[in-house]
């Protein structure tokens, strides 16, 4: 009777930790139950200039259950709206000006649109100077006070206030980047390239392609402020030249994509600081002609990771082991040329290939259970792509 006590006992605490280890791999999964039944507008970030016949921000009306995409055309006209975020409440929209001047001086723009859900149209609220030329990152804070800035050529991130209407306020940050790489050509100075915030907004990250180094801020969320946290940045391998960051759903894991060494470099994250894991490589063994990595993403379930390879022209998928280190998965065409970016809908269940230099985007469905993507066939016509985000209609 003990043995079978104990037997009966032990069958239920194994139960009991197969339904917890179930629970933590799929932890991320429960974006995919929040999303479904959901229509999303999917705006697209463009340059305008350097013979392309874009006019601007293009927008799509998405309903991921039924694989539906209905173009809406041009949402707004702005010249260079090469990259776009949404607020918080889905109202407004704020997209960088990729510009060298700007009334004058060496800067880009930020604009500010409102979104009317009902066409996709977006209605220009007001400008502003970035602060640096060439801005190619912007995000907006879980409040929607605060808009951020990363600025390519001028070196610098920066920081705007929102105001109650959705227009963009009196800048409250700036920081100027200063050093260089051990790239004459590409890292002669600093390159802020993309800005992103930590979960609870404590921290602020900024990849600089020119230094070699993921930057770690502390924000304000009350005063929008930066400061450099202790330390004060991950040094990323010499000449890797860092370009984009994502976070896991769990928080644990980070992954900086590095444009000019064509590498993912794992992170360990806790509360602001980061260790090294793993640093591999998007390309295929062999692979000899030129490329530059672009854009990485972490699937919603936490389970893959996606990074494109402009010049190989594809996207690479892994996998995510327990320990945040990856393995490849496959590599996938993206039947384009220079993936510029891409964008995960929020289900999960779709990716959208954003090939700049072909004027389209090619979507793919994504495999739930091994990550692997599959061309639906569609193919949405759209000049010099660059930037693709899906907002929920409310």
């Amino acid at each position: 009777m003990r043995f079978y006590r104990r037997m009966r006992t032990w069958r239920h605490v194994s139960a009991l930790i197969v339904l917890a280890l179930s629970c933590l791999a799929f932890a991320g999964s429960s974006a995919d139950t929040k999303a479904a039944g959901k229509k999303y507008l999917v705006y697209i970030g463009t340059y305008t200039q350097d013979h392309t016949n874009s006019k601007g921000i293009y927008a799509y009306r998405f309903d991921p259950d039924h694989s539906k995409i209905e173009a809406l055309g041009v949402a707004a006209e702005t010249i260079n709206p090469s990259f776009v975020a949404m607020s918080p409440s889905h109202r407004f929209l704020y997209a960088v000006n990729e510009l060298q001047k700007y009334d004058g001086q060496s800067s880009g723009g930020v604009s500010a649109f409102s979104i009317d859900a009902a066409s996709g149209k977006l209605t220009f609220l007001n400008e502003v100077a970035s602060g640096g030329a060439d801005p190619c990152y912007i995000t907006v804070d879980q409040t929607g006070k605060y808009v951020l800035v990363a600025n390519y050529t001028g070196g610098s991130v920066a920081v705007f206030s929102v105001e109650q209407d959705g227009r963009l306020g009196p800048r409250t940050a700036f920081v100027q980047h200063t050093g260089h790489g051990t790239n004459p050509e590409r890292q002669e100075g600093p390159h802020a390239h993309s800005i992103n915030l930590s979960p609870n907004e404590h921290f602020a990250f900024v990849d600089d392609l020119g230094l070699d180094q993921l930057k770690i801020y502390r924000f304000d969320r009350e005063k929008g402020t930066l400061t450099p946290s202790a330390p004060p940045f991950v040094k990323i391998a010499a000449g890797s030249g860092p370009r984009h960051f994502a976070l896991t759903p769990n928080h644990r894991f980070a992954y900086v994509i590095s444009e000019m060494k064509s590498t993912v470099t794992a992170l360990r994250y806790t509360g602001g600081n980061f260790q090294e894991l793993q640093t591999i490589s998007t390309l295929p063994p062999g692979f000899t002609g030129h490329n530059d990595d672009a854009e990485i993403e972490v699937h919603p379930s936490g389970r893959f990771l996606y990074g494109s390879n402009r010049g190989a022209d594809s996207i690479t998928v892994f996998a995510i082991h327990p320990s945040g280190k990856l393995s490849v998965v496959e590599y996938v065409s993206t039947q384009g040329k220079t993936p510029r970016s891409f964008g995960m809908d929020p289900t999960g269940h779709y990716l959208f290939a954003a090939n700049m230099d072909s004027n389209n985007i090619v979507i793919f469905r994504i495999d739930q259970t091994t990550g692997k993507l599959t061309a639906t066939g569609q193919v949405l016509d759209v000049p010099s792509p660059v930037c693709v985000k899906f907002v929920a209609e409310n």
